[in-house]
């Protein structure tokens, strides 16, 4: 009887969140490497379709997948991958996996200050730096000035990407600076010549992007377009929107139709992303 009743309310729950995606209103949260994309798709997109409102807020990659779990947004932004725990939450909450999307590539880039005369790092190099090994620029061919490292806080999906695939699981040096979205690391590095920091290609800015080198018998790859595309940049990544399935009809998925469209996708490179693979585009 329990389990009846249990299930019942995860049905009206549903139900509910259904109708209100049908009533013109799409909620999208999470990301803050996504929030400008998303905040341009929402733009175009109720340009084009009168009755549709769309908002957007940023946050972190965790906040869009706690929002999407307690049932307060209809998509979820990511820069990185579900974690197994959010989609067991998921699971728990509305009784289906999250339907994964995948919307953009991104190269995730190291970012200097444009008077450093250093152009590349290998992928070890840029490891040690961010957990505090390498504290000195004269240690990887730079100047002989202490390296201000400067991180996105724990709930971005960025830190926990770069943290995995860069940090090899190892913590951030203690010294790192945390600040509050990619922006205000660019705007922190352009102020400050010996600053290091990471995020999504769209927003160098007036920061210097290095080249990236697999090891140290490698050739140093640049965040392009081509690169990315090809795998090549040693430090490509998707970029991802989550739903529930039970939200995943009528107007959100037109509206997810298009933005994996050729019409869509027009708008990823706009930005400073890459669009997705003809394959994973929808028809």
């Amino acid at each position: 009887m329990k389990k009846t009743i249990q299930s019942l309310s995860l049905a009206l729950v549903a139900l509910s969140l259904s109708a209100s995606a049908y009533a013109g209103t799409i909620t999208v949260k999470g990301s803050d490497t996504l929030v400008i994309l998303a905040q341009k798709w929402a733009e175009v997109y109720m340009g084009e379709h009168k009755d549709t409102k769309i908002q957007v807020s940023g946050g972190g990659s965790g906040t869009g997948f706690a929002a999407l779990q307690s049932q307060t947004t209809d998509l979820c932004d990511a820069s990185r991958k579900a974690k197994p725990a959010e989609i067991a939450n998921c699971i728990k909450a509305f009784g289906k996996r999250p339907t994964e999307y995948k919307v953009a590539l991104d190269g995730l880039s190291v970012y200097v200050n444009p008077e450093n005369k250093l152009t590349e790092l290998t992928v070890d190099q840029v490891g040690d730096i961010f957990t505090g090994k390498i504290k000195n620029w004269k240690e990887v061919g730079g100047p002989d000035a202490p390296i201000t490292v400067y991180s996105r806080e724990n709930s971005s999906g960025t830190y926990e990407f770069f943290k995995e695939h860069i940090l090899k699981g190892k913590d951030f040096a203690a010294s790192a600076q945390t600040m509050p979205g990619t922006a205000a690391i660019v705007q922190a590095i352009v102020k400050d010549k010996n600053g290091i920091g990471y995020g999504g290609a769209a927003y160098g800015g007036n920061s210097k992007l290095l080249s990236i080198k697999k090891d140290e018998n490698s050739p140093a790859i640049a965040p392009t377009e081509e690169n990315v595309m090809t795998g090549t940049y040693p430090i490509w990544r998707h970029l991802y929107v989550y739903v529930n399935p039970a939200l995943d009809k009528g107007e959100l998925a037109a509206y997810m139709n298009w933005i994996r469209s050729d019409e869509g996708q027009k708008y990823v490179k706009d930005i400073g992303y890459y669009p997705l693979p003809k394959n994973l585009r929808s028809n």
